[in-house]
């Protein structure tokens, strides 16, 4: 640690040095979802252990985030014009409607902005743009897990509940949800919902429940989120079926946690959304700050199935605010 931190200081001093020019100290902004999404304020608290690091060096952090998610790609869109306004040094932006946002995002680099995706768009998209990295799950490989974990508890017909409907990243689970479920010898249907259910938890569970009741052959459910897999839970107990269907989900609350230690919910696929904007940050500020680079890319934060098997660590760092 000794010798890291003295390398540390090396670099920056000769990086003084050697070039007044260079930008030593990145004013960065990151984009995210809304105040009232679980998810997000794990990836704020990413954001926040990450920031001490970037003042350290002079620099800024700037969250902005969504209000809700009614007018969802165009707000996105605004908010990276916004940090384009700000005219800060480096972007931290999910690639969640690449359509609307890809030009936004380009000519974010185009005015000199650094920028890497995180939590949703994927390499291939971060090449294509010109962000140097992608942070985050590979959303279609986590759904793929998730349908293999289906099929290997036996179930036959999976709903998959998409309350993003067109979103890059949540097209992309249900997709690999599917498609594991039907390699594992089943099926796989997604359910899109309007994004105003988004959390709206009486209008996701009656549209679950109404589904379950019309089929009576669904025997597995998965969410695309945790705060959805708490309506689920609502509706799959209400469904009235003989053997209540298998529930799953993408991400994780204390909720859907408590379900997994008291057998109610089978799983949940883990993307360590704290690593995702924590490294995103760091990586970032590190770059433009110090021109340094990683020989890794993308940087992948999941896939991670949670369950029964390892519920107890994986409280332990809910404790500490990081899961």
């Amino acid at each position: 640690m000794t010798f890291l931190k003295t390398l540390a200081k090396v670099l920056a001093t000769t990086a003084l040095v050697s070039s007044a020019s260079a930008a030593m100290a990145a004013d960065i902004a990151v984009i995210g979802g809304s105040n009232d999404d679980a998810f997000w304020n794990i990836i704020k608290k990413g954001i926040d252990d990450a920031t001490p690091g970037v003042v350290a060096n002079g620099g800024t952090v700037n969250y902005l985030r969504l209000v809700n998610y009614d007018n969802f790609a165009p707000d996105v869109v605004q908010l990276i014009r916004t940090a384009i306004s700000m005219e800060v040094d480096g972007l931290v932006i999910p690639n969640w409607v690449p359509e609307a946002e890809d030009p936004a995002i380009k000519d974010a680099i185009a005015a000199g902005i650094t920028v890497i995706l995180m939590n949703a768009g994927g390499a291939d998209k971060a090449t294509e743009l010109g962000a140097i990295n992608y942070v985050g799950s590979d959303e279609y490989v986590a759904g793929l897990a998730g349908g293999e974990y289906f099929g290997k508890a036996g179930k036959k017909n999976v709903l998959c509940i998409n309350t993003l409907p067109g979103a890059a990243n949540t097209e992309a689970r249900c997709k690999g949800v599917i498609e594991g479920a039907v390699a594992a010898g089943g099926k796989g249907v997604q359910l899109p919902l309007p994004t105003t259910s988004f959390g709206d938890a009486t209008a996701v569970a009656e549209a679950i429940k109404a589904e379950l009741i019309k089929d009576a052959t669904i025997d597995g459910v998965i969410t695309i989120s945790a705060g959805d897999a708490d309506s689920a839970a609502i509706a799959v107990a209400q469904a009235g079926q003989a053997t209540p269907a298998m529930l799953g989900s993408f991400d994780m609350n204390q909720a859907g946690l408590d379900r997994i230690k008291g057998g109610t919910q089978a799983f949940a696929i883990d993307q360590q959304p704290y690593l995702q904007s924590f490294l995103a940050v760091s990586m970032l500020a590190s770059a433009i700050d110090f021109g340094t680079d990683l020989p890794v890319f993308p940087v992948l934060t999941g896939p991670g199935i949670v369950d029964a098997s390892n519920i107890e660590a994986t409280l332990a760092g809910v404790a500490k605010g990081a899961r």
